[in-house]
């Protein structure tokens, strides 16, 4: 999440309260569900979303209408964040709204009882998705209800997957970001940087061995000074070497790359 000045020390502040908070387990996934459905609240009120990030407003006065609203209704430990995030000064309103749902990301990823798993799952959606036509359709269908979908999911995933995974697919639906695909690909970040890991995403043209995979990881962590997991796709446009993408880096040594590349000095 992308955040300044006000916004992104309250941001910190928060994502400190909510590893205390809620350390892993049933605990984080109560709050994650907690503060998901509140910033979807506040997305669908705008008075009572304007009402929690204006700073002109006093602590005390928040507290009680946050309460009335939404006490009893989510997790105690979730209520206790809320209260927190409405007292911080935002730089912009939406600010809030859009950091209690990034919370409510990272509070899925605590719960989750294997990281690694996590993103492997979110990656193999994020790419079922982009390679099915139907299931692309499907998901982005205004004319189907949220449950639907979210049935369609849970019978694709429910049986298999983590339960985390199955929550975060279900909360991509919300629209909050531009695409399903697009919101995956974003937990994918949160789920590597809540343990200080980066993501790359590695084509080639055959399957890495495991002793390639390890050696190519160590090198990346050596390179960026922190772990990588690699999430690996066989594409046969690459022919032969490896493209690696990380964040807006992108280390070509795939032969297409270079073929592209002479064309290009032969053309010139």
């Amino acid at each position: 999440m992308d955040v300044r000045g006000a916004s992104a020390e309250a941001l910190a502040a928060l994502t400190d309260e909510l590893a205390a908070a809620a350390g892993s387990g049933e605990t984080a996934a109560s709050v994650a569900t907690g503060l998901f459905n509140v910033s979807q609240t506040l997305r669908t009120e705008p008075a009572l979303r304007r009402f929690a990030a204006d700073a002109s407003v006093a602590a005390e006065s928040k507290h009680a209408v946050v309460k009335d609203v939404f006490g009893g209704k989510i997790a105690d430990d979730a209520l206790t964040l809320l209260l927190s995030a409405v007292s911080r000064r935002w730089t912009q309103g939406h600010d809030l709204v859009d950091a209690l749902e990034h919370l409510s990301e990272i509070a899925v990823v605590r719960s989750a009882d294997d990281a690694d798993r996590l993103v492997d799952e979110l990656f193999s959606v994020e790419q079922a998705i982009q390679t099915t036509p139907e299931l692309r359709d499907a998901l982005a269908d205004p004319a189907r209800s949220t449950a639907d979908k979210e049935s369609l999911i849970d019978s694709l995933l429910g049986a298999t997957a983590l339960p985390a995974t199955v929550t975060l697919v279900k909360q991509a639906l919300a629209g909050t970001y531009r695409t399903v695909t697009a919101a995956l690909e974003e937990y994918q970040k949160v789920a590597t940087s809540v343990r200080n890991e980066g993501v790359a995403t590695v084509r080639v043209a055959a399957p890495l061995s495991p002793e390639q995979e390890t050696r190519l990881a160590a090198a990346l962590a050596k390179q960026y000074g922190r772990e990588i997991h690699l999430n690996t796709l066989v594409d046969p446009t690459v022919i032969g070497g490896i493209k690696v993408e990380i964040g807006d880096d992108v280390i070509d040594g795939s032969i297409a790359s270079k073929l592209d590349d002479a064309q290009r000095a032969l053309a010139g």
